[in-house]
């Protein structure tokens, strides 16, 4: 199973809407998909479930995780049971919930302590990759994505432990350029060293508690509501500005124009992702009668085309693993 977080510490980017659509992409060409909702805004959840359906979610705590972590918050035993929300065949998802942000305090007094003696920081610190690990073993997940909140707190942190890959949704303007410098040099290679020093530490003296490898290697970046007019400056740097903010390399001359970083750019859609949310389908899924007449019908075809090759190219990337492979 691999897992593949989506990530920017700039809300407003489409990071959810393409979260979204690959959630309902993904097992369609064959790979059983666990979406996890790990913004305590829980936009991801809204899109699946409408705000009616989500209620009635929170009120019976199905299928979301802060009730499997409140033993370990309060001290009393590790990690509890969780089970996700069946959405469709081979897609399951995890809802999010707005008691996630309580943690942001607890998750960073336990980072200073991980190389300590002390077991509790460790289980704190990998519940989250410990609980993915079990819902996806659940329903038979061949990916996980996870859908982070924009910022780059404790609680994101411990959710890119858990994760293999990190896609990067971008738009193009100068935010993205400038802030992918700081999500390359202090979160994602700076994290990954501090848990390095943590993995080597508890090799050495051994854990009970299973620790995720932290790889958060970067799969690549996705450019979103693309207005070749308006923003052909800014999306012709952020090749370079990937490969030197995310990648820490240090660039010479021109990127090349088929960067394999690039994984896709993606249109704006129009009116097409605002009939969507209403509709809480895909917009490849929008029918006649919710509203896609037209040119939204036309338009609905395109998305079709466009996630279902994002998604595989996402695939081959992430060397996800398909059922019907040995």
């Amino acid at each position: 199973m691999k897992t593949i977080a989506f990530f920017n510490a700039k809300g407003g980017t489409g990071k959810t809407t393409l979260a979204f659509h690959l959630a309902h992409m993904l097992p369609r060409l064959g790979y059983p998909t666990l979406a996890v909702d790990l913004d305590p805004q829980a936009n991801l959840s809204v899109a699946f479930f409408g705000e009616e359906r989500l209620e009635e979610i929170w009120q019976s705590e199905e299928g979301m995780m802060f009730p499997s972590l409140e033993p370990l918050i309060a001290g009393t035993g590790d990690l509890g049971p969780i089970v996700p929300i069946e959405m469709a065949e081979d897609l399951h998802v995890l809802a999010g919930d707005i008691r996630l942000s309580w943690l942001e305090e607890s998750l960073s007094a336990d980072w200073p302590k991980l190389l300590g003696g002390d077991q509790r920081p460790l289980r704190s610190t990998t519940a989250i990759y410990r609980l993915i690990e079990v819902a996806a073993e659940a329903v038979g997940a061949t990916v996980t994505l996870l859908d982070l909140g924009p910022n780059v707190g404790a609680l994101n942190r411990s959710a890119l432990l858990a994760a293999d890959r990190v896609l990067f949704p971008l738009a193009a303007d100068l935010f993205s350029i400038v802030g992918l410098s700081e999500l390359g040099s202090v979160v994602l290679r700076g994290w990954r060293e501090q848990w390095k020093e943590v993995l080597e530490l508890h090799a050495a003296e051994g854990t009970a508690v299973d620790l995720p490898a932290g790889d958060m290697a970067p799969l690549g970046y996705v450019i979103l509501q693309h207005d070749p007019k308006r923003s052909s400056k800014w999306s012709q740097q952020i090749p370079r500005a990937f490969r030197e903010g995310i990648l820490g390399e240090d660039v010479e001359g021109e990127v090349p124009e088929d960067d394999p970083y690039h994984l896709a750019t993606l249109r704006s859609y129009h009116g097409l992702i605002a009939m969507a949310q209403e509709a809480h389908k895909p917009m490849f899924d929008l029918k006649v009668s919710d509203g896609a007449l037209g040119s939204y019908a036309s338009l609905a075809q395109k998305a079709l085309r466009e996630f279902r090759m994002l998604a595989d190219r996402i695939a081959a990337v992430a060397g996800l693993t398909h059922p019907s492979q040995p």
